[in-house]
């Protein structure tokens, strides 16, 4: 019996702490756009330009791009600055992955611009104003892998092509959660595209 209101007890105690979790996700500032287009399949979103701090890297896959790059941004956000002031954690984190090498970017909060956001101390970090773009999204749920973001991926870019919409750069992985979020995870793969409104 004793087992028994131990295992409730944790479960509780998980439960609270996984919807502590997705409320603090709901607050978290986004990255700006506005739908231009929506239907079963996809959303087609314009994006103003935003503030980037952006890493670059050798690695070609997702866990590669996710160790090296989330560290350093982290700690410049949590700090690492010329000014040591925290700077608020956005959503998504952005992705880019290719057999050339990758890149990964926090938006920075819309307050934000090149001029007035504290200098990262890590030089390899490029602080960038993004261009405004039009891009296809397409969601799924759970942790996201290679396999699950190329199945994605191939899945948008099959859709944009049956419609005859033009591909204008290279997809990205939008990542809406911190890893030890479990239920009610967000991810995106994003592709820019021609647009005429």
């Amino acid at each position: 019996m004793k087992f028994l209101y131990i295992s409730l007890a944790l479960v509780a105690i998980y439960l609270v702490f996984q919807s502590f979790i997705a409320v603090n996700a709901l607050k978290t500032e986004k990255q700006k756009f506005r739908v231009v287009f929506k239907d079963a399949e996809l959303e087609i979103r314009f994006y103003p330009a935003a503030t980037m701090a952006t890493i670059y890297s050798d690695a070609t896959n997702y866990k590669g791009v996710a160790n090296n790059g989330f560290r350093k941004l982290a700690r410049f956000i949590f700090g690492g600055n010329q000014e040591n002031k925290g700077i608020s954690m956005t959503a998504p984190v952005r992705m880019n992955m290719s057999e050339k090498g990758s890149e990964m970017s926090f938006v920075m909060p819309g307050k934000y611009d090149e001029h007035n956001l504290p200098k990262p101390n890590d030089a390899s970090i490029h602080i960038h104003q993004s261009q405004p773009q039009y891009a296809a999204v397409i969601q799924f749920s759970g942790y996201a892998n290679d396999e699950k973001i190329a199945t994605y991926k191939n899945k948008l870019t099959a859709i944009l092509n049956e419609r005859k919409i033009k591909i204008v750069g290279t997809y990205n992985f939008l990542g809406y959660n911190a890893p030890y979020q479990f239920v009610g995870r967000t991810n995106e793969i994003s592709i820019p595209v021609e647009w005429k409104e």
